[in-house]
């Protein structure tokens, strides 16, 4: 058998960083500018404090995310896009247009359904 051109290892982890649960959502937000924890964990319906935790983590490691802690009283925790991360908003809008164009708007029973099913396949 023939074989074709390999996928480019850089695509790859890239499509595998943005790809995983949440972390667009996540981007996205940011997109708009810095946020704290919890107006991140409000603004996404469904996601559990642990995976937030995880994947602003995952995101901070890869450079696309940047965690100030904030000397107010009360102390908090702010997160921001890098200029890496910044660079992803053409992409990120791209998307976004096309699933506006391609996608039917998931009604949020279906949309906790299939995350209820994602989850448990996960566990077996």
């Amino acid at each position: 058998m023939a074989q074709g051109p390999s996928v480019c290892p850089r695509y790859h982890h890239a499509v595998e960083l943005l790809g995983r649960r949440w972390a667009g959502a996540i981007i996205r937000l940011l997109l708009m500018g810095p946020s704290r924890y919890n107006e991140l964990r409000a603004r996404i319906p469904d996601i559990s404090d642990r995976m937030l935790a995880e994947r602003l983590k995952e995101l901070e490691l890869e450079g696309v995310v940047v965690r100030t802690v904030l000397p107010d009283a009360p102390i908090g925790v702010e997160y921001a896009l890098t200029e890496k991360g910044k660079a992803l908003e053409a992409p990120v809008m791209a998307i976004g247009k096309w699933a506006e164009k391609w996608l039917a708007a998931p009604t949020h029973s279906k949309v906790s359904s299939a995350a209820a099913k994602l989850s448990g396949s996960r566990r077996r």
